[in-house]
Formats: C-alpha cells, sequence, structure tokens
C-alpha cells in the first residue's frame, strides 16, 4: 500500500516506532449483492478496500476516495458497520510498525467499472457472499457485520 506523505514525515523523525493510525474499511455492495474484494499487490490476498484519511479528511469521504482510487467504483455511504483497534500491531517489511483505529462502512456502488486502478491492487472483482476467496477472519467478521441489521458493533474488550 502507497505511504502517505504525512506518514512519511512522521517516519523520519519517530523511526520505526509503534504509530497510532486511523483506518478506514469500506464493505462495498453492488445492485446485485455481491461484494468488491481487491486482490493485494503486497502480499497477494484478497481483501476489503481501505486505507489511511489524510490530515482533515473525514472518515467517510476517505473511505469513498480509497474505493475510487483503488478500483474505479464511485459509491456512497450507507452507515458506519464497526469500530475497532486491530488487535496486533502490523510490522512492515521495512520495519515500520503500526496499529490501526478502524472504522468500517457499508457503502452501495453507484457507478464506474471494477477495475485495477492504481498500484495497490492485482486483481478487483465482484463476489457473492456465498462464493468469496479466501479472506481473514477480520474481514469475514466486517463483511457479516455489515450484512446485519444490527446496529453499530464496538470492540469492548481491552486489547491486551
Amino acid at each position: 500500500m502507497a505511504t502517505p506523505d504525512f506518514i512519511r514525515a512522521v517516519r523520519a523523525t519517530a523511526g520505526h516506532q509503534l504509530l497510532l493510525l486511523p483506518g478506514v474499511t469500506a464493505v462495498v455492495l453492488d445492485e446485485e449483492e455481491r461484494v468488491l474484494l481487491a486482490r493485494r499487490s503486497d502480499n497477494g490476498r484478497w481483501s476489503l478496500i481501505g486505507g489511511i484519511p489524510e490530515p482533515g479528511e473525514q472518515p467517510a469521504i476517505a473511505a469513498v476516495r480509497e474505493v475510487h482510487e483503488e478500483t474505479a467504483v464511485e459509491c456512497v455511504v450507507e452507515r458506519v458497520v464497526l469500530v475497532e483497534a486491530q488487535p496486533e500491531p502490523v510490522v512492515y517489511p521495512n520495519g515500520d510498525q503500526c496499529q490501526f483505529m478502524d472504522i468500517t462502512f457499508l457503502c452501495r456502488a453507484v457507478g464506474g467499472e471494477a477495475r485495477v486502478n492504481d498500484d495497490e491492487s492485482l486483481d478487483v472483482g465482484w463476489f457473492p457472499v456465498d462464493a468469496l476467496p479466501p479472506l481473514r477472519d477480520r474481514e469475514l467478521f466486517r463483511i457479516k457485520q455489515a450484512l446485519g441489521e444490527g446496529p453499530t458493533w464496538f470492540a469492548t474488550t481491552p486489547l491486551s
């Protein structure tokens, strides 16, 4: 994933130490209730679309922007699905460490054709919920919460 310029500036003085960063994830559905996924170029895994909001950018706007930048799909946010801190820090090959405070949104596709739209993805596609490619448990949970009618889910247990 491309590192935003403001994170590069922080890393210039913070080094590889753990940073708590905002993150957004979009569970995007089309008119057939299929889920939009991208196969990431950094690890080859299929995943939901997400990223880091820019300074001053509202989280919902960041989710819509990330979806369009990565897949060329235009979408609108329908609701907040969940809010949680990732349980484990991410350690990148260069040694940078971060932990994301994620807000996941349910989004509805309203235009555009799904395609690889930047260098963050190898492939992009729509998948029926009953025929998803292998995904991490955290992503499956986000999809399940997005498809449910319940209220926003909040993590309520301590991280450690």
